[in-house]
């Protein structure tokens, strides 16, 4: 027959369980506190990198960087089907961005900034098609296509202070194209564009003096809505 234990005895026991548990309920408590501080700190600290590589990002599409920030690139960054945006500017689809600049800038109308884009935009080549170091131009239903390869780049100063990279390609192997192209499109180092600014000619010198002609090319598959919307988004 077992013998049961003093009461005296039980309710150390009950009182000792009773501790154990609090404390455990006390140990599980401070360490959730501790994870949810560690999350959050981790958290705070992404965001606080994101917002400053978005800072960043955003100098160099302005035209503020420095010197030692820019890289070679190869004709892969632009590989792709590409549309002018000047037949969406004479169609009036690009009318919204116009207004949209106006309403955001302080130096032109929305019609100023129009007639300012149809001579930026200005070109008779409606369709690029990159493809390795092949470039292919398309004009008036026309196609010639050409092999093109790295001649290095060249840092412009604009007159408003800030600054653009020409990345430039010479004509290898082709006839009845231009001898050279240069992309300019916000981004110094390799990436893939999204857009960009082209110039050509036969003269490497002459066409980095060219600041108010810059064909624009956006990726084929886009319409003029979606061609629109991201412009406004930078």
């Amino acid at each position: 027959m077992r013998t049961p234990y003093p009461r005296s005895l039980s309710i150390i026991v009950t009182t000792l369980l009773s501790m154990s548990a609090s404390q455990l309920a006390a140990a599980q408590e401070s360490h959730q506190h501790a994870e949810n501080d560690s999350h959050h700190d981790h958290q705070h600290e992404h965001e606080h990198e994101h917002e400053h590589e978005h800072e960043h990002d955003n100098d160099i599409y302005s035209g503020h960087f420095e010197d030692s920030q820019i890289e070679d690139r190869s004709l892969s960054d632009w590989e792709g089907d590409w549309q002018s945006v000047y037949p969406y500017l004479r169609d009036g689809t690009l009318d919204e961005v116009f207004a949209h600049k106006a309403e955001h800038g302080s130096d032109k109308t929305a019609e100023e900034y129009k007639q300012y884009y149809e001579k930026g935009y200005q070109t008779d080549v409606d369709r690029i098609v990159i493809n390795g170091n092949t470039v292919t131009f398309h004009r008036d239903g026309t196609e010639a296509s050409g092999e093109y390869l790295y001649d290095g780049y060249e840092i412009l100063t604009y007159e408003a202070g800030n600054r653009g990279v020409r990345y430039i390609f010479q004509l290898e192997d082709g006839s009845q194209l231009p001898e050279y192209i240069q992309f300019s499109d916000h981004s110094i180092y390799p990436t893939d564009a999204s857009h960009f600014h082209l110039y050509w000619g036969d003269d490497r010198e002459a066409l980095l003096d060219e600041v108010s002609n810059w064909p624009t090319y956006y990726p084929s598959a886009m319409d003029g809505t979606e061609v629109a919307h991201e412009m406004m988004a930078h």
